[in-house]
């Protein structure tokens, strides 16, 4: 869960945290998935 002061800046927090998240399963070799799957999600 991430907050902004717009809805705009809240999505950004997020996309960083998952890019975060996504770095560190392949850091360990774990298999990321597809990144069109990641980033989808409600309006």
């Amino acid at each position: 869960m991430a907050y902004g002061t717009t809805k705009k800046e809240a999505v950004a927090k997020v996309e960083a945290l998952v890019l975060r998240a996504l770095a560190d399963k392949i850091e360990h070799g774990e298999e990321a998935p597809e990144l069109s799957h990641v980033f989808t999600g409600a309006a």
